[in-house]
């Protein structure tokens, strides 16, 4: 499992779904974009601000459920990708694992303040690399832009990168046992 930090939303053209963004924290530097919904969009992004609201929402909700049955979330890890699907687990401190989906599970993980990783396997076939322009390929990214311009030319490279990818750049989905 690789460790991620969840860099922010996107919407990578008008009339699109917001794209959870996540990037590997250490070596390789990668990018994962995973198409989410509105609604999951706005709750990941105030767990990774730390808003809280007058009224728990539905994330969380299921944070106090676990706690209140005596547990608590200890990691998070985006386990597959099949069909085009991301999965994901959320993970118990009794080691118990429930299935979620990429985006309330990271959304959970973001209020517990735990560990977001993402398995390589996953990585390797639906992550994008992205060069800053005027550096080198093993030029170390940095972990946060120093200010908001360089961040939005970050942002905006990245997204260039995205709209040069195509289908066979993912290759062949794994096939299912029994397939």
């Amino acid at each position: 499992m690789i460790t991620m930090d969840v860099e922010g939303m996107a919407v990578l053209a008008p009339e699109a779904a917001p794209v959870m963004l996540l990037r590997e924290r250490e070596g390789e530097r990668r990018w994962l974009a995973i198409t989410i919904g509105g609604p999951e969009a706005s709750a990941v992004a105030l767990a990774q601000e730390k808003i809280r609201l007058p009224r728990p929402g539905t994330i969380e909700l299921i944070g106090k459920v676990v706690e209140s049955f005596g547990h608590r979330v200890t990691g998070v890890e985006v386990t597959a990708l099949r069909d085009g699907i991301f999965f994901a687990d959320l993970v118990l401190d009794s080691g118990i694992r429930i299935s979620a989906r990429p985006s309330d599970a990271v959304a959970i993980g973001l209020r517990a303040g735990v560990v977001i990783e993402v398995a390589d396997s996953v990585l390797e076939v639906a992550s994008v690399r992205v060069e800053i322009v005027g550096a080198g390929p093993d030029a170390e990214l940095p972990s946060a832009p120093p200010d908001p311009v360089a961040q939005e030319r970050e942002v905006e490279e990245f997204r260039a990168a995205l709209d040069k990818i195509v289908p066979e750049d993912f290759g062949d989905p794994p096939s299912e046992p029994g397939d």
